[in-house]
C-alpha cells in the first residue's frame, strides 16, 4: 500500500485536528494597530488535569521511500507542531479510536508556513522533516497519567510513503 499525499487544508485534517496557519483565518489589529492578532488557532486539550507544556522538537529528515511501520496517539491531551524554520513537512494521520487500520492512514504536506494540532487520541506518525534538520514548537499535555500509546503495524501491511524527497515538491 502506498500513502499518497494531499496538501494539508483546514477542511480535509478537520477529523485529525486543527491547522495552525494565518492563511484561513480571520484576524484583528491589536497592540496600537501595530500586530494582527490571528486567535484562537487550535483548540489545546488537557483530559484529566495535566498541564500544558511548551517544548522544541528538532527532527531529522528520513529516508525516502518511508516504511511505515509504526504511529503513536496522545489519548490525555492535543499536541501541537508549529514549523519554526520555514521549512516543508509531512504528516500522516489516522482517526482516533483503540486500534489502527492501515487504509485508514492519510498523508498530508505541510508548507513550512502551516502548523497541525492533533485532537487528543489521533492516530499520528511522529514528526517527518523532509530536506533538512527542522525545529518545531510542540504543545502538548504534561501531568500524571501515561499520555502515549503506540500502535505497531505488521509486516505483511507494507505501508510505504513517497517515492523520493522530490516527489514532495509541488
Amino acid at each position: 500500500m502506498t500513502l499518497h499525499i494531499r496538501p494539508l487544508t483546514k477542511e480535509a485534517f478537520a477529523p485529525f485536528g486543527d491547522v495552525i496557519s494565518v492563511r484561513e483565518n480571520d484576524h484583528f489589529l491589536i497592540n496600537n494597530g501595530s500586530t494582527e492578532r490571528y486567535h484562537d488557532l487550535a483548540k489545546v486539550q488537557l483530559l484529566n488535569g495535566g498541564r500544558a507544556l511548551i517544548n522544541i522538537f528538532r527532527a531529522t529528515p528520513l529516508t525516502y521511500p518511508l516504511k511505515i511501520t509504526m504511529v503513536e496517539r496522545h489519548p490525555l491531551g492535543s499536541q501541537a507542531f508549529v514549523p519554526m524554520n520555514g521549512r516543508p513537512y509531512l504528516v500522516v494521520v489516522a482517526p482516533a479510536g483503540e486500534n489502527v487500520n492501515p487504509g485508514d492512514l492519510q498523508a498530508f504536506y505541510a508548507d513550512g508556513d502551516q502548523g497541525v494540532n492533533y485532537h487528543a487520541g489521533t492516530w499520528h506518525h511522529p514528526v517527518l522533516a523532509l530536506h533538512d534538520i527542522s525545529d518545531f514548537l510542540v504543545v502538548d499535555r504534561g501531568g500524571d497519567g501515561e499520555n502515549c500509546d503506540e500502535w505497531f503495524f505488521e509486516e505483511q501491511d507494507d505501508i510505504t510513503l513517497g517515492q523520493s524527497v522530490d516527489d514532495f515538491i509541488w
